[in-house]
């Protein structure tokens, strides 16, 4: 349908977490009329729903852009496939569906550096007053928003034994990683309803998909940003085989994600100057930290074969053990395909020294040599373990204008002394805990990285030929003040009226955990923002628009 260009208020860029959220509450608003733009397709695609249906969704560019990074010295030279989520939903229909918030120190770390109104107490709220968890009202827990957490349908005897061979090591058993504090051992909590996925789609955008001042575009790739007189009044997008030019009367807001945001930033000339004139797309705002400061949890998958216990190797590996999972699934809602990709986590120290815990275990009854590959045929376990505060940074470049061409994706993965430290005790500690009395009955054996690499050399080698992400960049897009910052503390990139970003890219650093969640709260933080600024906001920028042009 064609409407005058100024039709809409803000154009939002990608309907991941908080692409669909900031729809939601922008829209909230009778008054302002809001464009969320989504790359991808529709989340109905039926793997997308069932829980163990992220193995076909990763890797699928109907769901997942399909980025690969560069090679990686760190990972001894190895370059690795680096899923995002290119649907609806975005990374919420593709990810471990693990429901964290992190630990109170990250927060108040931000706030710490210069960022107002991040602490913890200030984040709290917003957690709880979008949370819609199964046990209702508690002093950590709310009942009754839009963001559905549940726990898991299942259980593992050879995960329970894992809990209790960690509370043998001095990890001791917890409930719930969300208070503040999580270090510990459990079962973690899930975005899921009834067993099926609850992504940030069905929580934010289905309910309001009547709302007649919503437009909501898939298929929509957002190519570069239009700067009139400094400020960004708009975005050239493709859609339906041509490029079309949108306007914006207040702002366009990126939730792109930490790849996507800074990508459509360089490419409308904001970012390292010197990136900007290589690639000849000149500089219209230099920003050197659009792009840098890339941060990722690198797991380290630590594999033991197992005897005396079931794995989901060896139950999925007859027609009669996928037939049995496929009707538990059918009639319960529980058992194997109800599965998150991980679902015993432990939160824990590297060494004494440590101020909190930096560790994060994702324990599973399965093995397989990567995501997308068949299982093992032996039973098995995976204890996997990522360093929670890496001092690794990397960066994400464009190669060229062209937005077909996919960005240049350095992680630097343990380019840091202490990352490689970190890892060597991280594999120590997990070994320690496998070895604990409670495990010793299933006659662990250690399959990845191999038992006879014991040398602080070797573990260090060993944690680079294992190691891969677990799914969380961020901070690509720094939040605070002075050198290497993109945005302020409202989430206003420097320099640049009417341009806003609301993603994990805006991280000063990672969050103790899985990121998901947290970027729920970042768009929370965004909207709540944009809607306290003045209303004449709209009548100081409405000139710019010309009333014979239109858009979709």
């Amino acid at each position: 349908m064609l409407q005058a260009l100024d039709a809409y208020d803000y154009l939002i860029v990608g309907a991941g977490p908080a692409g669909c959220l900031l729809a939601n509450r922008l829209s909230a608003e009778p008054s302002n009329r809001v464009l969320l733009l989504e790359a991808g397709g529709p989340d109905n695609y039926p793997w997308i729903h069932i829980p163990v249906g992220y193995l076909y969704c990763i890797g699928n560019p109907r769901t997942d852009w399909c980025f690969d990074t560069e090679s990686v010295p760190g990972l001894n030279g190895r370059a690795i496939k680096y899923p995002r989520g290119r649907v609806l939903g975005g990374c919420s229909s593709i990810n471990g569906m693990i429901y964290m918030r992190g630990q109170a120190r990250d927060y108040d770390g931000w706030a710490a550096a210069g960022n107002p109104g991040w602490g913890w107490k200030e984040v709290l709220p917003l957690f709880l007053g979008m949370e819609d968890h199964f046990a209702g009202d508690s002093a950590i827990h709310h009942g009754g928003g839009e963001w559905r957490v549940e726990r898991q349908r299942l259980s593992w005897e050879i995960l329970d034994a894992f809990r209790a061979a960690a509370a043998q090591s001095g990890i001791a058993p917890l409930e719930d990683f969300n208070g503040g504090d999580n270090e510990g051992c459990g079962y973690f909590q899930v975005n899921q309803r009834s067993g099926v996925r609850w992504n940030a789609s069905k929580a934010f955008l289905r309910p309001i998909a009547k709302r007649p001042n919503l437009t909501v575009l898939t298929g929509a790739e957002a190519q570069r940003l239009i700067l009139e007189d400094g400020r960004a009044r708009g975005l050239l997008v493709h859609w339906q085989g041509a490029v079309r030019e949108l306007r914006a009367r207040r702002e366009v807001i990126l939730c792109a994600g930490a790849i996507g945001s800074p990508a459509i930033l360089q490419r409308s000339g904001i970012g390292p100057r010197g990136l900007l004139e290589r690639l000849g797309i000149g500089v219209r705002h230099a920003l050197p930290g659009v792009g840098e400061n890339l941060q990722d949890h690198l797991q380290l998958r630590l594999i033991y074969r197992i005897s005396g216990a079931p794995s989901l190797n060896r139950i999925a590996a007859t027609p009669w053990g996928k037939l049995g999972m496929g009707l538990e699934y059918l009639f319960k809602r529980s058992g194997p395909l109800s599965m998150a990709p991980s679902q015993l986590g432990a939160f824990a120290k590297s060494d004494p020294g440590q101020p909190s815990a930096n560790l994060e275990y994702h324990v599973q009854p399965l093995s397989l040599e990567r995501f997308g590959e068949p299982l093992h045929s032996f039973p098995a376990f995976t204890a996997s373990v990522c360093d929670l505060r890496p001092l690794s940074r990397g960066s994400v470049h464009i190669r060229s204008a062209e937005p077909r061409d996919k960005p240049l994706i350095q992680p630097n993965y343990l380019s840091h002394p202490q990352d490689l430290k970190v890892a060597a005790d991280a594999i120590r500690l997990t070994r320690r805990i496998v070895a604990a009395p409670a495990l010793a009955r299933y006659r662990p054996e250690e399959y990845k990285p191999g038992a006879d690499l014991q040398s602080e050399e070797d573990l260090r080698r060993a944690a680079a030929d294992i190691g891969t992400t677990i799914f969380h960049p961020a901070g690509t897009c720094r939040m605070g003040q002075g050198e290497g910052a993109v945005v302020d503390s409202q989430l206003r990139v420097h320099g640049i009226p009417g341009l806003r970003i609301a993603d994990a890219s805006i991280m000063p650093t990672l969050t103790s955990g899985n990121s998901c969640s947290p970027v729920l709260v970042i768009a929370e933080k965004a909207a709540r923002a944009i809607l306290a600024e003045p209303a004449r906001q709209a009548e100081v920028i409405a000139g710019g628009a010309s009333e014979e042009s239109v858009l979709l």
